[in-house]
């Protein structure tokens, strides 16, 4: 495989309908893993996650045993699979919200599975409840092809850059809320509360962070795709920190350091390039924030 065809062009002006309507499907599915599954810490238990194809619930259980939900991104379709052998799935084409909505509960109903999904999207500008959702009709499958593939290549990456932690860390793992891949480490300890800070807020951020991730951008702030780096509560001297390569900056509107996709991509070794960002950025975080390193990190 080329170098073009791990790290694809992913221009958000060219793919900005795909992306908003493909938002609003994965929140569709993960809301549906949000309901059935058990709370676990960090509502770590929501997310979605990279596979050879496109994007995955994994197991949710059900009152007849478990089921998965699979974004296919090759096939371009939506598949539902259960324990019992039972599989329903339906193509991944332009149409609208509301519809994706009927089919996929539709489907999920003549499996026996029922889930109280709450249908107004979180984290975007001006929701709309999925059933209500006449507007996001947007299917164009090269670019949704190119957004898998940018995840799957940052997937092995952020995979490596985990093993080398042998603290509290999260999976590499898709939040569709805010539409990024991201792995999150832990110090160990508590972290003062946010003020004003909302339910999963204060659940997310209980404890010391530092965390790397990819977002698609959004045509504004982040104009393009972008990787992050940020430390929370953010420790002084953070900022100051000698992120690498040499393309990384420190974004004070956004408190992240950030590194473009586009940098990465122009890179002659992408993959070394955004490890030495994920390295250098928590070790900007964790010297500042005085972590234990030696008794959080392999090999220190």
């Amino acid at each position: 495989m080329t170098q073009e065809e791990r790290w694809p062009a992913l221009p958000f002006a060219e793919w900005k309908d795909t992306y908003a309507t493909l938002h609003m499907w994965t929140q569709i599915v993960g809301k549906v893993r949000f309901a059935l599954t058990p709370n676990i810490n960090h509502y770590w238990g929501t997310t979605l996650y990279v596979t050879a194809r496109g994007l995955t619930t994994s197991a949710i259980p059900y009152h007849a045993g478990i089921f998965e939900v699979r974004f296919d991104f090759i096939a371009h379709q939506l598949e539902i699979a259960t324990s019992l052998g039972e599989t329903r799935a339906f193509r991944l084409a332009p149409r609208t919200v509301a519809d994706f909505y009927s089919e996929f509960t539709a489907a999920l109903a003549s499996l026996g599975i029922h889930a109280n999904v709450w249908t107004m999207p979180v984290e975007v500008p001006r929701p709309v409840r999925f059933t209500l959702d006449q507007t996001h009709a947007s299917y164009d499958s090269e670019y949704a092809h190119r957004f898998w593939r940018v995840l799957a290549s940052i997937q092995s990456v952020f995979q490596e850059f985990r093993a080398g932690f042998i603290g509290k860390c999260s999976p590499v793992h898709f939040f569709w809320g805010s539409f990024d891949l991201a792995v999150t480490r832990f110090s160990g300890r508590r972290a003062p509360e946010r003020p004003g800070a909302d339910k999963i807020t204060k659940e997310a951020y209980s404890h010391e962070v530092i965390s790397v991730g990819w977002w698609p951008g959004d045509g504004e702030v982040i104009k393009d795709a972008a990787f992050y780096a940020y430390a929370a509560p953010e420790p002084a001297g953070f900022k100051e920190g000698a992120a690498r390569p040499a393309k990384a900056f420190y974004s004070a509107q956004k408190n992240e350091f950030l590194l473009m996709y586009d940098d990465l991509r122009a890179s002659p070794d992408p993959e070394r390039d955004l490890m030495a960002f994920c390295e250098s950025t928590y070790e900007a975080g964790a010297n500042a924030a005085k972590w234990n390193r030696a008794e959080l990190e392999r090999g220190k």
